[in-house]
């Protein structure tokens, strides 16, 4: 959560031409890639590309494997370009690790934005990237996702919390796991069936089932919310891949050297889209997909 931080002296910040993250593979699991400001151009071993940004979403599946570089195209010339953006890593289930790898894009205009409105006038929001929030469902997530199963309870929000103000989340389970992000704001207090705390800003919290009440202390709170039931299987990370055996990590090492992959069908390690290039999505099929 420090990479992109301007308070820190060290940052993970890649790219020659522009920043970003060169052509890098990912094998085992999807990357949620939810951009709140600022746009990102993407590129994939499988012909995939596209820009992406203010609100949109890209859900990619990278499954057996894929190539792929997120650049974050400086469009502004004569001033700053702000990136503001949150990258989940959401395992798959071993039956699932060596799907055919997939994107797609849930772009801003179609995911629900469901408005709190309080008796003292002001009004919070909860975005549902994924799951459902008082009966508000999200957009389909990529089909061979952990999120496509509703029983796994899925839950992606970005909750905008009205500063006093408390909005409260049903437990759709007595199994679900969740934890909240708190990234923006002074106080956030969490209330549970069991006990109470504050959590400070650029804090983590994991919550146990059942009831939860969120409230903004001081002044507005932002939260990411991100909450499934667990998968209950082994899980060994290493750099760019996560499987279930330190064995399959190797495996996958010994397969990209030998595959790549697929390859890179794009001249540049690093590519951009062109200045006037618009929202878009390119799919390896063939299709082209722009915002509605």
């Amino acid at each position: 959560g420090q990479d992109f931080d301007l308070s820190h002296s060290w940052k993970m910040y890649h790219g020659t031409r522009v920043p970003g993250f060169p052509m890098h593979p990912h094998r085992g699991f999807e990357t949620v890639t939810i951009v709140l400001e600022g746009f990102v151009d993407h590129f994939d071993s499988g012909g995939g590309s596209g820009r992406y940004g203010m609100g949109d979403v890209q859900w990619m599946t990278a499954g057996a494997g894929l190539q792929h570089a997120e650049m974050f195209p400086l469009l502004q010339q004569n001033s700053g370009n702000k990136l503001h953006l949150f990258q989940v890593w959401l395992n798959l289930p071993k039956c699932s690790k060596f799907v055919e790898p997939h994107y797609k894009m849930l772009w801003n205009e179609e995911i629900p934005k469901h408005t709190i409105a309080h008796e003292e006038g002001s009004c919070s929001e909860v975005t549902v990237i994924a799951g459902a929030f008082e009966g508000i469902k999200a957009p389909s997530p990529a089909p061979d996702s952990w999120a496509a199963t509703p029983e796994n309870h899925v839950q992606i929000f970005i909750m905008h919390i009205a500063k006093g103000q408390t909005v409260a989340l049903a437990s759709p389970s007595d199994t679900v796991q969740r934890s909240f992000y708190f990234y923006k704001g002074s106080q956030l207090q969490i209330q549970t069936d069991l006990e109470s705390a504050q959590l400070k800003v650029n804090r983590m919290a994991a919550v146990a089932p059942g009831k939860i009440q969120l409230t903004a202390i001081e002044s507005d709170a932002y939260v990411l919310l991100l909450g499934a039931e667990p998968i209950g299987e082994p899980v060994v990370m290493y750099g760019p891949f996560v499987m279930n055996s330190k064995q399959e990590i190797q495996e996958a090492y010994a397969d990209y050297e030998r595959t790549q992959f697929g390859g890179w069908p794009w001249e540049r390690r690093d590519p951009v889209h062109a200045l006037a290039t618009g929202r878009i999505a390119h799919y390896g099929d063939g299709r082209t997909e722009s915002p509605k």
